[in-house]
């Protein structure tokens, strides 16, 4: 059975991204599950396309988002990155809140 999700790698390394803007690549492709290779080539085209810049910083680079950037898909045209992080992240806060007992 072919493995699918409902986001896509660049989707992904923007939340990688998002979630720590000195990520390395390395990490960024362990964690999307993609190679180095294919990691540097989407932040690449996120670059290119204005949803993120990176700037170097000693030996690291630094990320910086463009949330109004708007999601390329006709359908999602209305949308933009920065309404796609801000639920990711919410997300991720509610799942490392501490539980009311």
């Amino acid at each position: 059975m072919a493995q699918w999700t409902f986001l896509t790698n660049h989707a992904h390394v923007l939340l990688c991204v998002a979630a720590n803007p000195q990520i390395l690549l390395r990490d960024v492709a362990s964690l999307v599950g993609v190679t180095e290779r294919a990691a540097q080539r989407i932040v690449s085209e996120l670059e290119q396309e204005g949803y993120l810049t990176r700037e170097r910083v000693g030996r690291r680079n630094t990320y910086r988002l463009n949330p109004d950037r708007p999601l390329r898909h006709p359908l999602d045209r209305g949308h933009h990155i920065g309404e796609l992080l801000a639920v990711f992240s919410a997300s991720d806060a509610s799942e490392h809140a501490p539980s009311a007992a």
